[in-house]
This record gives structure tokens, sequence and C-alpha cells, in this order.
């Protein structure tokens, strides 16, 4: 499954769904899967295309809201990471807004997005893996991660089943309370063989190759989230195949 706002734009199905929806907060959730529903019954594919990208949307709205203040920092890295063309930025802006305003909590957009993973099963769907890392960039947007927002991001990731070691190791990607930790965000020990890492390394850049994610069903949105999980990666690697080297 690959989403891309042209579609919306060319067959004005974008422009379909925010009519239904409307512009009253207050109860946008159930707005929102009934139009969803009702608007793209009989074509099952794009029903749940949308549903992604609305539930992604709102919990970025929701996710800017964790620590009480909404940053044009924090927006910008929605931004960053939800790439649609500018055509579209105000049909975005204005599903953002109601789900900002919406009295449904967090979870209950979490507990629908991880329903629709391509698997039908929330665990280990890199899907919802992307999700996290998405967050949490919107998250560090202006300079801290703050308490409220960690307990917020820690709660995502129980709906979607990510245990506990997993989360710590997508929090290392972007959190480094006492320094960056590559072998944490590798996923292995310092006590391990250089071999052994090596290998978990090439295990984890295959498995989050763009063209992987791709064929999984990760939605080209959430790529640039993809792409700075590499970019964090190779750093990892790099950094342990120095220290090695230097010893």
């Amino acid at each position: 499954m690959i989403f891309d706002f042209a579609c919306f734009q060319i067959s004005s199905l974008w422009e379909r769904l925010l009519g239904a929806i409307g512009d009253a907060a207050g109860s946008a959730l159930g707005r929102m899967v009934e139009a969803v529903r009702t608007v793209f019954e009989g074509d099952p594919e794009t029903r749940r295309q949308v549903s992604f990208s609305v539930a992604i949307i709102a919990l970025s709205a929701k996710m800017a809201k964790a620590d009480g203040i909404v940053t044009e920092a924090e927006v910008r890295a929605f931004q960053q990471i939800f790439d649609f063309p500018d055509e579209e930025a105000r049909n975005v802006a204005r599903l953002y807004n109601l789900a900002r305003q919406d009295v449904a909590g967090y979870e209950a957009y979490a507990l629908k997005l991880a329903g629709l993973c391509s698997s039908g099963v929330a665990k280990n769907c890199p899907m919802l893996e992307n999700v996290v890392d998405g967050l949490f960039h919107i998250a560090k947007a202006d300079g801290l991660v703050h308490e409220d927002e960690l307990v917020f991001l820690g709660r995502i990731a129980e709906i979607f089943q990510i245990n506990e070691a997993h989360f710590r190791r997508i929090m290392a990607r972007h959190v480094h309370l006492d320094g960056a930790d590559p072998y944490l965000v590798l996923g292995v020990s310092p006590e391990d063989d250089f071999s052994e890492i090596r290998k978990q390394y090439r295990l984890l850049v295959s498995e989050h190759h763009p063209d992987r994610l791709i064929a999984r069903g990760v939605p080209v949105a959430l790529h640039a989230a993809a792409n700075e999980r590499m970019a964090a990666l190779n750093a990892a690697y790099a950094a342990i195949s120095k220290e090695r080297r230097a010893a």
C-alpha cells in the first residue's frame, strides 16, 4: 500500500471526504470513520489508505499538543514527515486542526491506526514503527522531548504492541539523555563479537530498505521518517566500527 495525495487531487475524493466530515470539532473521530466508510464504500484498498492517512495526521496533531503547546517547529516537523503537495496544504491543515480539537483521546486514534497494519497484526508491524519514529521527530522539534511527550509515545508504542526493549531502541535514535548509545540503537551489546554486530546491522538495513518498506505497505508519506532511521543506524554502526578499530 502506497498512499499518494495526488489521487485525491485528481478525483476530488479528498474534498469529498472533508465535506462529509464537516468543520465542527468535538467528535471528529466518529465522523471521520463514518465518512471514510461511506465515501469509499466498494473500494477497500483506497478506504484503508485514506483511513491510515487520517489516523497519522490526527496522531501528529495530538503529539504536538502533548506538552500543552503547539509550536511552529512542531508543525514544520509534521510537514517534514508527512509530505503532501502545496495545493493540499489547506485540506491537511483543516483535518489537523479538527483532530487537535477533538474530544477523542489519542488512544482512540492509535487503536484505529494499529488495526490498519497490512498483516492485520499490530505486533512487529513495520508501518507502526515508522509512525513512532515520525512522532519522535515531531516531539524533539522544539529541542526537547518533554516528559508528557514520552508518556504519550510510550502509550502509543504499547497500543502498537511494541515491547519495552524495542521502544528503548527507537527512543535511542532520537533521545540521548546520557549521550548517544550506538549499541542500543542497533540492539546489540558491547560484549558482542563484531561479526555479530555487523550481522545485526545488515539485518536492520535490509528490513528498513526503501524497497522493502514499499513491499510491506509503508506509505510513501512516512518514508522521510524511515530515512531518518536509516541515518541513525548507519551512524551507530560507523561509531562502533571506529571504536573497534581503535581498540
